[in-house]
């Protein structure tokens, strides 16, 4: 039977309790070791080394969702037999690249360097914790203040970027191994040898202070000219109308679509660049720069398309836009914003230009991937070594017209020569080599039937528009134009 426990009782339990606690706290307090200089310097690193991978970790999560906008755009743009064949292409891109950038491509780029051309080591993402359970730092070409697999995974998504960039220019005739094997490669080995040049901390481009912030030339250029050489040696696609008049679009609601997916990633892709967040106002430079000039690119090609034709055209609005996101990427964080105005005007302007000049020289390009990565990615680079401001530069030197001399520009122009040369040669090579295998271009029954039904066995409007449909309406068609060739 419990027994009733008197207040008197109570309180001498509290007052024991408070006698122990007055002798014995102090001697806790001080047990415990005082805060120094040295503790909280070591608090702050961690902290902003856990704020700066969360951003970058954020920023590839946004240039990774990209793929969805060149799927969708590619999607719009090209003709409705081919759109499951690029849709696949595109999601399957990503697949592959991730695994031959972990294997080989990351080392290529950011391992240890053999004479400023290439890292040679850091394949298979080797690294691992510590004993203590601390996670290595950046990789031995990059002192970016995050962690390996961080910096592995955004510098991922760029990867797939450049290799998602050739599906639109090769849209509706590659052999699908074929896309497979020259995805493993640009993934492995022809982009990271760039990256390794551009972005390594010990690459010959790197050291000679080259500038491009985050992949007008490494990423753009390197994606548009591989795309146009692959473009060439397929040859156009089966019955696409005289050249100087482009293939409708498929449907225009994908490509506007696709294209707001890609404006939006790209403030993944270009403030992300920064690998950190310790300069606050350079972020919102960066971010700034992007918007504007996307919005002065889609002006530019509007209303120079208006001037042309009468016409208030959607696919060059758009393509005007992405024009100006990668004409400003190289330059984002080097130039004030009337510059990223003026640049992202010239872009618009040359995306339509460009898609004129690739018109005439016979090579179908169903979406303007060279038009827009190719010729803008190589113009925005060189528009550093123009508008660059001493204030933001790498070595503290302003463009040719802000009187900073011919310095910058003359590296702009070595690199990016350099990085074309070395991009074209090697597509080359690739390219021929699959042709060589039987493995380039879709085999020629594709062209009649589309490589939907060809390749993959089905429309993209399954429910609604069965294959066999689509084959029998491209039979038709091949038919009558049998028909009218014989009664000429």
């Amino acid at each position: 039977m419990n027994k009733r426990i008197r207040p008197w009782q109570r309180l001498f339990v509290l007052a024991i309790g408070s006698m122990v606690f007055a002798v014995y706290a102090p001697t806790v307090v001080q047990a415990a070791d005082s805060p120094t200089l040295q503790s909280l310097s070591a608090t702050t690193t961690k902290l902003q080394i856990s704020i700066d991978t969360t951003w970058v970790l954020l920023s590839g999560f946004l240039v990774f969702f990209m793929q969805t906008g060149f799927a969708m755009l590619e999607a719009g743009l090209i003709r409705q037999k081919s759109v499951v064949n690029v849709l696949l292409e595109n999601f399957i891109d990503a697949a592959v690249t991730i695994l031959a950038w972990w294997a080989v491509g990351f080392g290529i780029a950011f391992g240890t360097s053999a004479g400023g051309l290439f890292g040679i080591d850091t394949f298979f993402l080797s690294q691992l914790p510590d004993v203590d359970g601390s996670y290595p730092l950046g990789a031995p070409g990059s002192t970016a203040a995050i962690n390996t697999y961080t910096l592995f995974f955004f510098q991922f998504a760029f990867a797939a970027t450049a290799s998602t960039i050739t599906t639109g220019s090769m849209a509706g005739r590659t052999d699908f191994i074929g896309d497979l094997i020259y995805s493993a490669i640009m993934g492995a080995i022809s982009y990271p040898v760039i990256v390794h040049w551009a972005w390594n901390s010990n690459g010959w481009l790197a050291q000679l202070s080259y500038h491009d912030f985050a992949g007008g030339s490494v990423v753009h250029t390197v994606g548009g000219w591989t795309a146009l050489i692959g473009a060439y040696l397929l040859g156009p696609r089966f019955g696409r109308p005289p050249w100087g008049k482009l293939p409708p679009a498929h449907n225009l609601s994908l490509a506007t679509l696709g294209t707001m997916i890609l404006w939006f990633g790209w403030y993944g892709f270009n403030p992300g660049s920064t690998l950190g967040t310790a300069n606050p106002g350079l972020i919102g430079l960066v971010t700034v720069n992007t918007t504007l000039a996307a919005g002065a690119g889609a002006l530019a090609a509007l209303i120079f398309l208006y001037i042309r034709t009468g016409k208030w055209d959607l696919v060059y609005c758009l393509n005007g836009s992405l024009s100006g996101l990668v004409a400003i990427t190289a330059a984002c964080a080097y130039v004030a914003p009337w510059a990223a105005v003026l640049i992202g005007l010239t872009g618009g302007v040359l995306v339509v230009l460009g898609v004129d000049l690739i018109e005439s020289l016979h090579i179908d390009d169903p979406v303007g991937a060279f038009a827009v990565h190719g010729i803008n990615g190589m113009m925005g680079t060189l528009a550093v070594g123009f508008l660059g401001q001493s204030e933001l530069t790498l070595n503290q030197k302003s463009g040719l017209l802000l009187g900073g001399g011919f310095d910058l520009l003359g590296i702009q122009i070595l690199g990016m020569v350099a990085i074309i040369v070395f991009t074209v040669a090697f597509a080359f090579l690739m390219y021929c080599g699959l042709k060589a295998m039987g493995h380039l271009r879709v085999n020629a029954k594709a062209d009649h039937i589309g490589i939907d039904a060809y390749e993959h066995g089905v429309s993209v409007w399954p429910d609604v528009y069965a294959v066999e449909q689509l084959i029998a309406e491209q039979d038709q068609i091949k038919t009558s134009e049998t028909n009218a060739l014989e009664d000429e």
